[in-house]
């Protein structure tokens, strides 16, 4: 499994891309094999996923509200959006 951390955004896209390390960290939750929400959407929706980003191990989030999402971590300046490829 690999994870990228894709940073900057405007009309062109993501402008630097760095990979992170990943690991699978599930919370109580998933164990359970329950949703976080009713619905299953929202903005903060905590995924199985964390990711090591300036040498801290951090959650990767999920922002949903249609059939798609957008993975991301939160930092004092912001949302950075993650790419995380299973092999």
């Amino acid at each position: 499994m690999k994870a990228y951390l894709m940073f900057g955004a405007g009309t062109n896209g993501p402008y630097l891309t760095e990979s992170v390390k990943v690991k699978e960290n599930p919370l109580p939750h998933h164990k359970a094999g329950l949703s976080f929400t009713a619905s299953g959407y929202g903005a903060r929706i905590p995924t199985v996923y964390m990711v090591e980003w300036l040498k801290v191990w951090r959650r990767v989030y999920c922002r949903i509200y249609s059939n798609i999402g957008t993975l991301y971590i939160k930092d004092k300046q912001g949302r950075i959006v993650v790419r995380i490829d299973e092999e």
